[in-house]
């Protein structure tokens, strides 16, 4: 009975581990759940199977299908060979390899389409064991195009009754579908009582999505500097389900809103105002809708202009006031105002005193006073010949002369307004009889046939001046200007000999003379003497004979040393000049003639020498 039940236990124990044995050493195959491909890319589907049989003896077949319909036979592998399913649609763009990895077989589909994305199935079948197959799903992506983003151009007023069309942003060509996403500067936009987003699909021929999406929402002021902008979120295939993001541009939109308070202001002249300045006058609300503007002078209810900008030219004190600017919305009739205070500041004219001509014996004193009423503080000063004599509203002019005489200019300015002065002139003429400044006789010298002679008198009245000659013959040709102190004249005076001319100064106290004594210095010039030059002429022409005569004597003594030297030889037929003794030291120079061959020899002063001494 132990033997029997020993037996059933080996027995059982060996079925178990059969059993086991079978299990480990079934067909099995593994393969990806889905595998990511991009649009137009290749596709690599893998079947990895376990077998205790070899690569020969394995049948391999793959099929596609879609969902859940009828699968489709795409190729078969029994052992190394290889047949294709040449009514498939794959039959052109794939292809069936072994891999790297043992037992493992990879099925590569080359540009891949949209209507790829079907589940792929491998069977693996052994001569000894039954066929087992596994699937993968093969999910295609395709990148959409750039999106793009177009805003309204008109304005969009806060006061609309309703939600406002902000803009239309579009994504095209994409799979899976796209994602849009709008932002207000950095914040993501969802639907609220305010803000609404409309998001179309449109499917495209091709299977890609196109999607457009539009934003419409309750704008206010704020919204003026908002910059708007669509987030499109798409997959591509390796990325984990990580979504991918592309941005469009930033758009403005332009917001109308109404004033909440009206600004005026002088916009010129900056600083203090002057009369005769030109005023501008600026008013401005801080909204933009349709709104109306008018200025108003409040000190004279009938001038108001309906404008936003007034400009007061060549103003005075009289334009001086409050003046108010009324901004009124047209859409919600509601109204602002504002007021601005316009001073013009003046300055009158100068009031001297005394004023105009002050008439002064010699020796007087007198103090005249320049003052201009001014709404600002002022500064004063006198001037003579673009000199400064005081710096105070008076002026003292002490023990007068004739030097005191002329015209002091009062200026009066504002230091605190640029170009605001005036001015006021005062002419002063010092009394007494005519002081001529010349020297009471002047001696003058010239060779010239004319000289101007000048001469200036102090004293008033303005000296009338005269210029006579000794002879009493009256100048006319005399110019006379006034001065400060008097008065000045010159003239022109012809010569031809010596003269005496008189200047004559005088006025109703009395006369005044000086006298210029003129003497001609006359230059003779040296007459030609004929006899001289015929002298001259006679000297030079005996030079010329003397200088001749001693060029020949030199050309003579040259050829009688050549001579006495051997270097001139005798020609036929004729005789040598020979000389050994003489009693005159003369210089001899051979003279021939054409038809004798006799030799004279002449002296240098021309005597002839005997035949006997040749």
């Amino acid at each position: 009975m132990a033997v029997r039940n020993t037996a059933s236990l080996l027995a059982g124990l060996l079925l178990v581990l059969f059993h086991t044995w079978r299990a480990w050493a079934a067909l099995e195959v593994y393969m990806n759940d889905t595998v990511e491909v991009a649009l137009k890319g290749t596709a690599k589907i893998t079947c990895r199977y376990t077998s205790e049989e070899g690569r020969g003896s394995m049948d391999i077949q793959w099929f596609f299908r879609k969902g859940t319909g009828e699968r489709h036979k795409i190729c078969e592998q029994v052992g190394m060979m290889t047949t294709i399913n040449r009514t498939s649609p794959y039959a052109n763009r794939i292809s069936v390899n072994d891999t790297e990895t043992p037992a493992e077989v990879a099925l590569s589909i080359r540009d891949v389409q949209l209507s790829d994305e079907v589940d792929f199935i491998c069977r693996v079948k052994s001569i000894s064991e039954d066929h087992v197959e596994g699937h993968t799903t093969l999910k295609v992506f395709g990148k959409p195009d750039h999106p793009t983003i177009e805003g309204v151009t008109t304005g969009i007023s806060v006061n609309a009754d309703s939600l406002s069309k902000i803009g239309t942003c579009e994504v095209r060509n994409g799979y899976p579908k796209p994602k849009i996403t709008w932002y207000k500067n950095t914040t993501p936009l969802r639907n609220t009582d305010n803000v609404n987003v409309e998001t179309s699909t449109t499917s495209e021929s091709s299977g890609l999505f196109s999607v457009k999406s539009d934003l419409t929402m309750k704008v206010d002021r704020k919204d003026k500097d908002a910059t708007f902008y669509c987030e499109v979120n798409y997959y591509l295939p390796g990325t984990n389900g990580i979504m991918m993001m592309m941005e469009t541009t930033k758009i403005n939109i332009t917001v109308i809103y109404p004033s909440t308070f009206v600004d005026f202001w002088i916009e010129s002249p900056k600083g203090r105002i002057k009369e005769g300045d030109t005023v501008e006058l600026r008013c401005r609300g801080d909204g933009n809708a349709v709104e109306t503007y008018s200025i108003k002078d409040l000190k004279n209810d009938d001038v108001t202009w309906e404008v936003d900008k007034v400009v007061l030219e060549n103003v005075t004190r009289l334009d001086s006031g409050e003046y108010e600017c009324t901004l009124t919305n047209i859409d919600i009739y509601e109204e602002f105002s504002n007021r601005t205070a316009v001073f013009v500041n003046y300055l009158d004219e100068a009031v001297l005193k005394p004023s105009d001509t002050v008439l002064m014996d010699k020796g007087d004193t007198i103090t005249a006073t320049c003052n201009a009423l001014s709404s600002l503080q002022t500064n004063t000063a006198w001037f003579k010949n673009n000199k400064k004599v005081s710096k105070d509203h008076s002026l003292i002019l002490e023990a007068a002369t004739f030097d005191t005489s002329g015209t002091y200019l009062c200026v009066v300015t504002v230091p605190e307004v640029e170009g605001m002065e005036t001015r006021g002139s005062l002419h002063v003429h010092v009394k007494g009889k005519p002081e001529i400044q010349e020297k009471d006789v002047n001696e003058i010298e010239t060779s010239d046939e004319t000289v101007i002679l000048s001469c200036h008198a102090k004293g008033y009245p303005t000296p009338k001046i005269t210029w006579t000659t000794s002879e009493g013959k009256v100048i006319n040709s005399g110019s006379q200007m006034e001065t400060d102190s008097g008065a000045k004249s010159q003239v022109t005076v012809q010569l031809t000999s010596d003269v005496t001319v008189f200047c004559n100064a005088s006025n109703e106290f009395d006369s005044d003379s000086v006298s210029f004594n003129i003497k001609v210095k006359i230059t003779k010039s040296e007459t030609p003497n004929p006899s001289k030059e015929k002298k001259e002429s006679k000297g030079v022409v005996i030079a010329v004979i003397i200088i001749c005569i001693l060029l020949l004597a030199i050309l003579g003594s040259v050829l009688y040393f050549l001579y006495k030297k051997g270097k001139i030889c005798n020609r036929s037929g004729k005789q040598d000049i020979t000389k050994e003794k003489s009693s005159k030291d003369n210089i001899v120079v051979e003279m021939k003639s054409d038809n004798t061959e006799e030799a004279i020899l002449l002296g240098v002063n021309g005597d002839k020498t005997p035949p006997g001494d040749q």
